[in-house]
């Protein structure tokens, strides 16, 4: 069963706003209202009514997701979630499992087949990537072993070392 769930999971080197999925992640700061990395990327290239929209959300807490349409995207919807600062504490792997766990279960919610993540909590916000790579996909397995309304899961990365980590980790568990 785990080789049926896995095959569905698929890491890859690209930009996340370019993807042809029903929804894209984006890994956003508590506002909602853009900011840096791909939080940025995404409200630029999505339009300024991705911001609008946004400003009527009332923000998201670390660990949430909340979710809008795609407007000038490919996807028809971003599911918005707010990862932890990274500061070695044990709540830090909870809380971004939250941010998996809830924004599949937005994806659910919305009949959502194909999504695609970035690295939650990596850039500025400081979780090593070998960490947040374990909880990303242990946590997308255990989702989709209970779950079959998604079909594809993509974890879009910015670097090919961070694509190594994740390819490498994947065929691991496999």
């Amino acid at each position: 069963m785990n080789n049926l769930i896995i095959q569905k999971m698929k890491p890859i080197q690209g930009d996340i706003t370019r993807l042809k999925v029903d929804a894209i992640v984006n890994a956003a700061n508590k506002t909602l209202l853009g900011g840096g990395g791909v939080d940025g990327a995404i409200h630029r290239a999505a339009g300024p009514q991705l911001l609008e929209e946004c400003r009527t959300l009332n923000g998201c807490q670390t660990g949430e997701a909340k979710i809008t349409k795609g407007y000038n995207l490919q996807a028809a919807y971003v599911i918005h979630t707010v990862g932890p600062v990274y500061t070695g504490k044990p709540d830090d792997s909870r809380l971004l499992s939250d941010c998996y766990k809830k924004s599949l279960a937005l994806a659910d919610e919305y009949h959502v087949t194909s999504i695609a993540f970035p690295a939650i909590s990596c850039g500025i916000y400081g979780y090593p990537v070998e960490k947040a790579c374990r909880i990303a996909l242990d946590t997308t397995v255990s989702y989709l072993k209970v779950n079959n309304t998604i079909q594809k899961v993509f974890f879009v990365l910015f670097s090919s070392s961070h694509l190594s980590v994740y390819q490498a980790y994947l065929d691991s568990i496999k």
